[in-house]
């Protein structure tokens, strides 16, 4: 039997993880990356070697059943939409922390029923069950 760790531990690790995800904020799935593309005009900056061209352009991209999404965002939104980024990542790590610590709970309750039960099994007397056997036939 590999060695559980306390229920009581685990019920702590669980409140403090529930705890910390009703203190999330605005949550937004996806990457935010900048972009800079060239207008095409042979006389403009972005068409001379080595220039990196008009931008950035900020687009937000993530899927949406089973759709790549994207948005333009303005500079002015990067920084919030960064964050925004950083707490929804920080919410699927909580969730996947939480699903464990509730997982090895449930395991070690698992654990505690089959050790009562052993213990009840093993309370029997043998007379006890000699005697609810039905009588050898001398056959």
């Amino acid at each position: 039997m590999t060695s559980l760790p306390d229920a009581s531990n685990l019920r702590h690790r669980r409140r403090k993880i529930q705890d910390e995800l009703s203190g999330l904020g605005d949550l937004r799935p996806g990457s935010l990356v900048p972009r800079f593309r060239r207008c095409g005009k042979p006389n403009c900056h972005c068409a001379q070697e080595g220039d990196p061209g008009h931008g950035p352009s900020w687009s937000l991209t993530w899927s949406h059943e089973g759709k790549t999404r994207t948005v333009v965002v303005p500079p002015e939104a990067v920084e919030e939409t960064r964050a925004q980024i950083a707490e929804y990542r920080r919410a699927r790590e909580l969730t996947r922390d939480l699903i464990e610590v509730s997982t090895r709970l449930c395991d070690v309750h698992l654990e505690t029923i089959k050790d009562a039960k052993k213990k009840k099994s093993s309370r029997r007397s043998r007379r006890t069950s000699a005697a609810k056997r039905p009588p050898r036939s001398s056959a």
